[in-house]
């Protein structure tokens, strides 16, 4: 394996890992008013409030991937990230404002004391997981069927290139995704009523996973969809999206919620390896299915061989800190840990 596949690979590793970890942020933070809708009002207020503490010891520390994500691809693959950022800024932006506002609300909500406070932030809470989820789908929709590269090699996105059926399809795909993600976190952590609650929720939302991913294939089929080099890599890795979504609906309906996170957890990095590894050798393709190769995005390899000695220390100390907090973490809430926001 070359240094170039090698950082490639991790630059993957990193942004699948937060699909995972912040995917299912997103989704707790799009379900949470949802869990005390049919209870009444002062058991409504503690289930909206089970939800977040779900996540509240591992919230913003899941950011560390995206952070770690975006500094390799800047070391690393300095042609690819001043192509991709600049290309994709409306998108980008919209994340950030998304992941700003979701993260202030959470941490503001308990502050709030009045009705109107605690509306607010909800609404900017489910806006702050709703809007990065359809946008990162959105990314990867266009990553998929190939952007509109000009003569010099750089792109600008559209209206027109992102309101397109496969594009949407994607987008609808990974925020239904992240949704069932969320669903199946919350089950896992939460006290049974709410996790009970959170499982049916989550077996209904991996149907509307399905339908919506099945749209996106279609599309594909029929042509007006992704642009794959490797076909046959692209199959497999379909084939494993579909099997994953059908064991964590199975693991959910059962009431078996470590597992159905499991699944859940590799339905939800499937989608990142399918844009590596389904266009690999290229890391950023146009829709006529050629574009930047891995070769051409990656520095020197002096570059390179200085980021490796760097990532072999960094990379163990993110796993560490998330292993570690997982442990230190574990269990349901409302057991060990009653509350946190």
């Amino acid at each position: 394996m070359t240094l170039e596949t090698y950082w490639l690979a991790l630059l993957g590793l990193l942004l699948a890992g937060y699909f995972v970890l912040g995917g299912y942020d997103y989704g707790v933070q799009m379900l949470h008013p949802l869990l005390g809708r049919s209870i009444g009002q002062e058991a409504q207020h503690t289930g909206r409030n089970t939800a977040l503490d779900a996540m509240a010891p591992y919230f913003l520390g899941n950011e560390v991937w995206l952070v770690a994500f975006t500094g390799v691809m800047f070391g690393a693959f300095p042609h690819l990230e001043g192509t991709l950022l600049s290309g994709l800024y409306p998108l980008i932006v919209a994340i950030l404002v998304g992941l700003v506002l979701g993260s202030a609300a959470i941490q503001l909500r308990g502050r709030a004391h009045t009705a109107r406070g605690h509306r607010w932030c909800d609404v900017l809470i489910v806006f702050g997981g709703v809007l990065p989820a359809l946008c990162w789908g959105l990314v990867l929709g266009l990553l998929l069927h190939g952007v509109p590269h000009r003569a010099d090699g750089s792109f600008h996105i559209t209206p027109g290139d992102v309101l397109t059926p496969f594009v949407l399809a994607c987008g609808m795909t990974t925020t239904l995704l992240f949704a069932a993600h969320g669903a199946a976190f919350i089950a896992l952590r939460s006290a049974p009523e709410p996790a009970a609650r959170a499982a049916v929720m989550g077996a209904n939302l991996l149907r509307a996973v399905g339908a919506a991913g099945s749209l996106a294939l279609l599309l594909t089929l029929f042509g007006a969809g992704a642009s794959m080099t490797n076909r046959v890599t692209s199959a497999v890795l379909g084939a494993l999206f579909a099997a994953s979504l059908a064991a964590a609906w199975q693991y959910l309906s059962r009431g078996h919620h470590g597992r159905a996170f499991a699944a859940s957890s590799s339905a939800t990095l499937l989608p990142v390896l399918l844009v590596g590894a389904g266009h690999y050798p290229y890391v950023l393709i146009n829709s006529a299915g050629t574009g930047l190769t891995v070769h051409q995005a990656a520095a020197d390899g002096a570059t390179l061989k200085i980021l490796t000695a760097f990532g072999v220390v960094v990379i163990p100390v993110i796993l560490a800190y998330q292993t570690w907090s997982w442990w230190v973490f574990r269990g349901r809430t409302g057991r060990r840990h009653p509350s946190y926001f």
